[in-house]
């Protein structure tokens, strides 16, 4: 009877652990994590790139919500003037300053831009750094990329972020404490058909921070790498997409929740994703030749159903499922 009930028990388990990856909306460890932890972001400065629109503007929101003290960037001078007006909370609007940035602007722009956010605010300089902004073109094939499009991506995407990261670097350094948030992808964990180069650029960014990360962790410097699955936006969706497709997509604000959740308890990395990416994301890492056989069975498929502007993260994909396309 005994044996019965233990088998009842394990049995129920089981079920309840397989129904929350199903609906989870991110990996274990984040969604383990239920609240943000306040303290580790109030009062705190954040210097957010791309924070114009998309995650980066409802990053700002959330955060300002929380009490943190703002430094925004990215090209569109206005853009951030308009997400700057919007802003609520303790620090809101007086303490958010405007920093326009073009993070293919070359060394020396990038160097005045880390000096002039370093005293923005003389006493505490910059405390987190989210490195959000980010550039993609449209899906196409490993062997279509233009070397423009190669250029563009990683000039914005690694070249650019590792360059800020390495002039900021040494004043978090100085102060003893620190932390750098970087948006990276999905596209940074599995193969991504269909978005050789931009997924490139995301690996790219993993390697940089979490060495970087094993380099400084020691002298105070934290490092969570984020990595989203298709997430909606109020300017369509990322990882290219149509709004209001097929594709079943986390929201941004969802998404911009978790991850200062993942921030604020320190994770060195977090996925953020549904389903069938998260499944996807584990098979890539712990049983990798799996991983692999599955995305070459849809690689073909997935850039197919690109081209057709329909649902690139289906399950149908592995099987050829024209409604896919």
């Amino acid at each position: 009877m005994l044996s019965l009930i233990l088998l009842g028990l394990l049995s129920f388990a089981v079920l309840a652990l397989l129904l929350r990856f199903v609906t989870a909306e991110g990996d274990f460890t984040l969604m383990s994590k239920r609240h943000v932890k306040r303290e580790e972001i109030e009062d705190k400065v954040v210097w957010i790139t791309g924070a114009s629109r998309g995650i980066g503007e409802i990053l700002a929101k959330q955060l300002a919500t929380l009490g943190a003290k703002l430094i925004l960037s990215a090209r569109n001078q206005a853009e951030l003037e308009r997400v700057k007006s919007r802003l609520t909370g303790k620090h809101a609007p007086d303490q958010v300053k405007i920093l326009p940035l073009d993070l293919a602007s070359g060394e020396d722009s990038l160097r005045d831009a880390v000096e002039k956010a370093v005293s923005l605010f003389p006493d505490s300089g910059v405390d987190i750094m989210i490195h959000n902004a980010a550039f993609e073109r449209p899906k196409t094939t490993a062997l279509d990329v233009t070397e423009e499009g190669l250029k563009a991506t990683f000039h914005i995407n690694v070249l650019g972020t590792i360059s800020l990261t390495r002039l900021l670097g040494p004043y978090m350094l100085k102060r003893g404490s620190g932390q750098f948030v970087v948006m990276s992808s999905a596209a940074g964990k599995t193969p991504a058909p269909g978005q050789a180069v931009y997924s490139a650029s995301k690996f790219a960014l993993n390697g940089y921070f979490h060495t970087l990360r094993s380099e400084l962790c020691q002298k105070g410097i934290k490092v969570t790498v984020v990595c989203p699955g298709p997430i909606e936006t109020s300017t369509g969706a990322t990882d290219s997409g149509k709004k209001g497709s097929l594709e079943k997509r986390l929201s941004s604000q969802r998404c911009a929740e978790l991850t200062i959740i993942a921030a604020s308890h320190g994770l060195k990395e977090a996925w953020i994703s549904y389903q069938p990416v998260l499944a996807v994301m584990y098979l890539v890492q712990y049983m990798p030749s799996i991983g692999f056989w599955l995305m070459d069975k849809i690689g073909k498929n997935r850039v197919e159903a690109a081209a057709k502007k329909g649902n690139t993260y289906s399950l149908g994909l592995l099987f050829g499922n024209k409604k896919a396309a």
